[in-house]
């Protein structure tokens, strides 16, 4: 537990001020009582009604040290943070995704999958896109509003560019850490190896590292050859997956790397991913409890005083 406004501490001095002047006041009383031989006093200073006092005397007490407690903003750790996560999705939009052992195409059924992990995102979260080819571009900026990025998703198109992985990573960077006080997490779908773009991806890795950002790789690709096309002279050309690379990117970021073979494996790790992101726990403020067992505390007080079984006549 920590407190907001600590220096409200200081206030508690008061607590033993009142307590020896109570106690000065008792044994006054007291004093008077046997001095003078005054009745009323002496039944005043009686042990019941001392008790019965003391019970009250304390409760006052008490309810000083709950107030100065609320006005000094105590916090304790949640599991959920208050901020929530911006997750950044980076999407490959090379010519390779164009391929179609995913149905219709991997783009398309990433596009679906990755419907499923802003759906289950939570509503203190923030999620945008990335996509690369050739290039990095944002397709949607960071939003709470998850409509607005649906949208976004949807309009994103098949290009015949390269790949270019480290951009992609780079400009992912730049836009999780646009919004401040927030974890930052990066989830980077790519089914190519980086021929591309201006930034690598080891320079990409550093800057996510500098700026404390999880990214998890997600590696499309099939159990078969996938053949994309064929070159001048008639060869094949071959859907190629560089699995080391996005290996490395999620195990130097505290990642993780996820390996899809079908459209149904890669839902299936979109829809655990919000599962995987580590939440931090913040601290929250308890402050109205205690205000809540200040209000329970004078209850008692007057119920004490004036209630149906009051211990003071």
């Amino acid at each position: 537990m920590n407190f907001l406004n600590p220096y409200w501490f200081v206030a508690l001095i008061l607590i033993p001020v009142i307590w020896y002047f109570y106690r000065t006041s008792l044994k006054k009383k007291k004093s008077l009582a046997i001095k003078f031989s005054n009745i009323s006093l002496i039944k005043e200073a009686g042990a019941g009604k001392s008790k019965a006092k003391d019970v009250l005397f304390y409760l006052n007490l008490l309810l000083i040290a709950l107030l100065i407690t609320a006005l000094a903003d105590p916090h304790i750790p949640l599991s959920q943070t208050k901020e929530g996560v911006n997750v950044v999705m980076v999407m490959d939009v090379s010519g390779s995704m164009a391929a179609s052992d995913y149905k219709p195409t991997r783009l398309e059924a990433a596009k679906e999958s990755a419907k499923i992990l802003i759906d289950e995102l939570s509503i203190k979260d923030n999620s945008g896109i990335v996509i690369f080819s050739s290039g990095a571009t944002t397709s949607a900026y960071l939003s709470p509003y998850k409509d607005k990025v649906f949208e976004k998703l949807s309009g994103i198109r098949q290009t015949e560019g390269q790949t270019a992985l480290g951009d992609g990573l780079a400009l992912a960077v730049d836009m999780a850490t646009s919004i401040p006080n927030k974890k930052k997490v990066i989830i980077l779908m790519s089914d190519g190896v980086n021929n591309a773009g201006v930034i690598s991806p080891q320079l990409a890795i550093s800057f996510a590292k500098t700026n404390n950002i999880q990214v998890y790789t997600v590696g499309i690709g099939s159990n078969e050859n996938v053949i994309l096309g064929y070159d001048p002279f008639g060869r094949p050309q071959y859907a190629q997956l560089d699995e080391a690379t996005l290996q490395t990117i999620a195990q130097e970021t505290n990642g993780q790397y996820f390996k899809s073979v079908d459209s149904s494996t890669l839902e299936k790790i979109y829809s655990e991913l919000p599962k995987k992101i580590e939440r931090e726990t913040e601290d929250s403020s308890i402050k109205d409890w205690v205000i809540l067992a200040s209000i329970g505390v004078m209850i008692v007080q007057l119920y004490l005083r004036f209630g149906r079984y009051r211990i003071l006549p």
